[in-house]
C-alpha cells in the first residue's frame, strides 16, 4: 500500500462528509482535476482505505429512537460456541455494534430500540437466550450528544 499524502487525506475527508459527491465535485473541493481525483479514489478503494459506501438513515423517522448499551457476562465459551454466538448476534438487526471487553463483563453491544418496554422483552426473549450469555447489564440513553461515522484523519 502506498503512503497517504495530503490530497489522499482530503479526498477521504470529503468522502466521509458526503460520499454521494461526484469525483468532479470532490476534485474541485480538494484542488485536483477530475481524472487524477477519480484515479486516486479508485486506488484508495483498491488498497482497502474505502471499504464501502452507504446511505445514513434517520432512525427516529423509522420509529427507532433509543440506543441501549448492554454489557454481557459470558460463560466460558469453546471456539465453536463463540462462533455460534457471533453468528447469532450477526443475525439480529437491532444489535448494531458489538465489542469484546476487558474487565468484569465480556461483551458490549449497542441495541437500537423503539421503547424501553420493547427492550425489556428483547432482553428476555433474545439476549438471555444467546449462546453463553450468563448476565446482561443495560444502560439506556436519554439523548444523543454526538453521533458520527467520520474517522479522525491526520491533516497534512
Amino acid at each position: 500500500m502506498a503512503e497517504l499524502d495530503r490530497l489522499d487525506l482530503k479526498i477521504l475527508e470529503r468522502l466521509q462528509i458526503d460520499a454521494s459527491e461526484s469525483s468532479s465535485e470532490i476534485a474541485e473541493r480538494v484542488g485536483l482535476s477530475q481524472s487524477p481525483c477519480w484515479r486516486r479514489i479508485q486506488r484508495l478503494r483498491d488498497e482497502g482505505y474505502i471499504t464501502g459506501q452507504v446511505a445514513l438513515l434517520d432512525r427516529e423517522k423509522l420509529g427507532e429512537s433509543i440506543y441501549i448499551f448492554a454489557q454481557l457476562k459470558m460463560t466460558r465459551l469453546s471456539d465453536e460456541a463463540r462462533d455460534r454466538f457471533v453468528r447469532a448476534i450477526d443475525d439480529i438487526p437491532e444489535i448494531t455494534e458489538a465489542y469484546t471487553l476487558f474487565g468484569e463483563m465480556d461483551i458490549m453491544i449497542k441495541v437500537l430500540a423503539p421503547s424501553i418496554g420493547w427492550y425489556q422483552d428483547f432482553t428476555l426473549r433474545t439476549l438471555l437466550r444467546l449462546p453463553g450469555v450468563e448476565d446482561v447489564r443495560s444502560t439506556a440513553t436519554l439523548s444523543e450528544m454526538k453521533n458520527t461515522h467520520r474517522l479522525p484523519l491526520p491533516h497534512a
